[in-house]
């Protein structure tokens, strides 16, 4: 049976390198027009068996009011539900944010027509070069990953620390993937006070820690998959960042783990989906949760767009070292998690795929 099962690897593999080498993406296998998926895409019986999982205790994540954010009287209640959003379901919905919803409607289109390019036009961007400032690829960890592929293309852009040259970036989606990210790190840098100052801490916090200097910018393309019912479009992970804000098309799809099941995140027209990720749950020695997510195979002929803007510490000094904060620890609170460096955070980053909860784990004491 081993023999067997080394085979069939053998053979998938040979199919995931002739897909990576000609570079067109899950969405130029949809177009060819294939009523099949290829086997390297299939999940295991493990994974297919839960895809129909839903709990019965949450119908919807919580939606949070930002209008009133700068009121003396009103930004106690905020503060406080973002807070609780934060420690009992880690997403949350924020409406009336600052951003034009003509804004979150041409970064949506532009996305979407990078990815219905021709695919010798997108190839000029596709590779598996970590690291890069820019990149182009059908499941970035499809190799290091080791598990049955996902139904999905990704544009991976570095905006920060150090902004890319706006030349690098593909032309079509230039001018609104560099407007989103100045409108991002705003909506960020407020949730992020209100999660400082939930935490009884300063306002500033966060921003003094340079919770926002790393950005990495993504946009997903999630097309129609003629057997959504034998994979996934993006497998159960929670983020390593600190936050991610996310913005999403009508396409539905994207989907929370609570408790046993799983709850659908419905799209929210001009809402921005804030959820909170391993690195804020290690540094708020678990005050705020990050929680597993997953996206379905996309079943309807309108691709599912989504852009990711991930947020994290500065990271270009690796010797830097992150942790529980010291402000939130106590002889009745001591640390759960250990310290670790920018160096190490980034070893992990690249090395495991997207997979659970694997940045938490390993840090846990």
């Amino acid at each position: 049976m081993a023999v067997v099962n080394e085979t069939v690897r053998f053979d998938q593999m040979k199919d995931v390198k002739e897909f990576d080498y000609f570079k067109i993406g899950v969405k130029g296998l949809a177009d060819s027009g294939i009523t099949t998926i290829p086997s390297f895409f299939v999940q295991p019986p493990e994974i297919l068996s839960d895809l129909k999982s839903f709990s019965s205790t949450c119908t919807e994540i919580p939606i949070i009011d930002l209008s009133d954010v700068n009121s003396d009287l009103h930004r106690p209640k905020i503060v406080e539900q973002i807070r609780e959003a934060a420690r009992t379901c880690g997403f949350f919905q924020v409406i009336n944010h600052g951003v034009p919803v003509s804004v979150l409607d041409e970064t949506i289109a532009a996305i979407k027509a990078f990815h219905e390019q021709p695919p010798e036009v997108k190839a000029e961007k596709y590779t598996r070069e970590e690291g890069q400032s820019v990149m182009y690829a059908s499941n970035y960890d499809m190799y290091r990953a080791k598990v049955a592929a996902s139904w999905y293309d990704s544009l991976q852009v570095w905006m920060g620390p150090e902004a890319p040259k706006e030349e690098d970036i593909p032309a079509m989606c230039r001018k609104e993937v560099v407007q989103w990210d100045i409108h991002a790190k705003k909506v960020a840098d407020t949730v992020f006070e209100l999660l400082s100052e939930g935490l009884g801490l300063e306002r500033g916090k966060f921003k003094e820690l340079g919770f926002s200097d790393s950005r990495l910018f993504m946009g997903h393309c999630y097309p129609f998959c003629p057997q959504p019912d034998l994979t996934i479009g993006i497998r159960s992970h929670s983020d390593y960042a600190l936050m991610a804000v996310l913005l999403q098309n009508q396409v539905p799809g994207l989907q929370i783990k609570h408790g046993d099941g799983w709850v659908d995140v419905k799209p929210l027209r001009g809402g921005l989906i804030i959820n909170i990720g391993d690195s804020l749950q290690i540094i708020s020695n678990d005050e705020y949760k990050s929680v597993e997510h997953r996206v379905l195979a996309n079943s309807s002929k309108e691709p599912r767009i989504s852009t990711v803007e991930f947020f994290h510490a500065d990271n270009r000094n690796g010797s830097a070292c992150f942790g529980p904060l010291p402000e939130l620890l106590s002889p009745e609170k001591p640390a759960i998690y250990r310290n670790f460096t920018m160096k190490e955070f980034l070893e992990i980053f690249y090395t495991k795929g997207v997979h659970s909860k694997s940045l938490v784990k390993e840090l846990k004491l």
